[in-house]
């Protein structure tokens, strides 16, 4: 079975994790010919505080944009 695997920065709702499995499982059936039943996805959401892009964490960075209005 196939897995597909997306880590993305916390905040998306519930509901819209879910399309993004139902989109990702109906693409790759498509392309494949695979049964949609045997694809998987994770979603993972990972804090902002967690992840870092340039040596800075997304939370400094949202932080910074706050600030400068």
């Amino acid at each position: 079975m196939p897995l597909i695997t997306v880590k993305q920065l916390a905040g998306r709702t519930e509901e819209q994790r879910a399309e993004i499995a139902r989109e990702l499982t109906a693409a790759y059936a498509r392309a494949t010919g695979m049964d949609p039943e045997k694809v998987w996805v994770v979603v993972e959401e990972i804090p902002a505080e967690n992840w870092a892009a340039g040596g800075e964490t997304f939370a400094a960075k949202q932080a910074r944009a706050a600030s400068a209005g």
